[in-house]
């Protein structure tokens, strides 16, 4: 294994702060040769120039540009370090890296994320959405915190992760105001042939959808398919079509799309989980946002 010399580091990293070798060797209380040499030899360990003559001075080269910026990385959590062992403040929030499902309604990931961003320390947020096989691949190599998810891993992936289930919720039917009120009369039967605004087939509600339908006799005509529920509901306001989603959201869908309720389903339910790596839930922004969504959103789950 090569090893980086972090001495080395540290001259370059304050010849390129200060601008010059001079002003660095007054600043580290050296002898320009020490630093000089040390900086030759960063560079024949990278393999690559670092400084390049600039009238006088020096400028970084463009391979310089990057191993600075991951010096300032690497110098700033030093510091940190520091910081948090002499009991000061840390100057960076604790992160929290979340995979969020591309089936989960974005109202839902806000609501359940929500608490976290009130938390007494302040916690940084990085969400990636994605499908839930590639967020499980990058949850089980440690580079997310958690997955979001409507689904629960299969018996096959236990063992890697573990599922939190945050609660489950019936569906509310929704509708822009020129056609709410002609489907709200004589529901369910007046879904038969009406416009539906779809998930895609395949996924956890689409199913439960086809199966409430079926069990209602009623045969909705499909005005569109989607993966994106956001989207969906964007439709949905401009009256393509009803559409359904979680009740635990209801409000924030009427307010943000400007649709009515027709009805709510009760028997077609939706569940979310949180998917981690520990059967006992140890980050305290996970633990957070686990007990406000069973205790808040989900009340009933």
């Amino acid at each position: 294994m090569e090893w980086l010399n972090y001495h080395h580091l540290l001259y370059f990293w304050v010849v390129a702060k200060e601008g010059s070798i001079a002003k660095a060797c007054a600043k580290l209380h050296l002898a320009q040769p020490t630093i000089s040499g040390q900086i030759r030899l960063l560079e024949d360990t990278l393999g690559e120039k670092l400084f390049a003559k600039a009238g006088r001075g020096l400028r970084l080269t463009e391979v310089g540009l990057v191993v600075f910026q991951y010096a300032e990385e690497i110098f700033g959590l030093g510091r940190e370090l520091q910081d948090v062992l002499k009991g000061r403040p840390r100057g960076r929030p604790r992160r929290l890296l979340v995979g969020i499902s591309d089936m989960v309604p974005k109202l839902v990931a806000y609501r359940v994320l929500q608490p976290v961003l009130t938390l007494a320390e302040p916690v940084q947020l990085i969400c990636e959405e994605g499908s839930p096989q590639y967020l499980l691949a990058e949850l089980t190599e440690h580079r997310l915190d958690v997955v979001l998810a409507d689904v629960p891993i299969m018996p096959m992936a236990r063992g890697r992760a573990f599922n939190h289930l945050l609660g489950s919720c019936g569906v509310t039917l929704f509708g822009a105001a020129s056609i709410a009120a002609r489907y709200r009369a004589r529901f369910p039967l007046a879904l038969d042939g009406a416009p539906f605004l779809m998930p895609i087939e395949g996924s956890s509600l689409r199913q439960s959808l086809d199966q409430w339908f079926e069990s209602v006799g009623v045969r909705p005509r499909v005005a569109g398919e989607f993966k994106d529920s956001a989207l969906m509901k964007t439709f949905g306001s401009a009256g393509v079509g009803l559409f359904v989603a979680p009740t635990a959201i209801e409000a924030e869908v009427k307010a943000h799309y400007g649709v009515h309720v027709v009805a709510r389903i009760g028997s077609v339910r939706e569940s979310f989980y949180a998917i981690s790596v520990e059967r006992r839930l140890k980050h305290p922004a996970v633990v957070a946002l686990c007990e406000a969504a069973r205790g808040d959103l989900f009340p009933a789950g």
